[in-house]
């Protein structure tokens, strides 16, 4: 069984934004009407509900990724120019953490709707 997965509910103050966001880091939509949103890419899939009144730079709302092609994938994000300091949303840590002690390397990517993503090596090769 393959380690690629996510398994994230996250707000969206507008799908229109969400889906455009998202698109840049090569998801595309799965499925799409007023109440919920799915989008894909490849093993990855992330559903979205509406919530208008969410203020980002309050959000709390978290997801992992565990990846197996890691450091590919945190090469390709970083390269879309995402803010990586600071407050600004969108961004992506421009540095991989490695905690040791059994847990996953990883790097953290804010979506345009301030919800964090820790995006984790799974531990196999892509």
């Amino acid at each position: 069984m393959s380690k690629d997965r996510v398994t994230a509910n996250l707000p969206s103050r507008d799908f229109d934004a969400t889906e455009t966001f998202y698109a840049r880091l090569g998801f595309a939509r799965h499925w799409r009407d007023e109440t919920w949103m799915n989008l894909s890419r490849g093993p990855f899939e992330i559903e979205f509900f509406p919530h208008p009144d969410l203020d980002p730079n309050q959000s709390w709302f978290s997801a992992c990724l565990r990846a197996r092609d890691f450091l590919g994938l945190h090469a390709e994000w970083r390269g879309l120019g995402l803010a990586e300091h600071g407050d600004t949303l969108p961004r992506i840590s421009p540095e991989i953490t490695d905690f040791g002690h059994g847990i996953p390397r990883m790097f953290f990517l804010h979506d345009v709707d301030g919800s964090l993503w820790r995006v984790m090596d799974s531990g196999e090769s892509a």
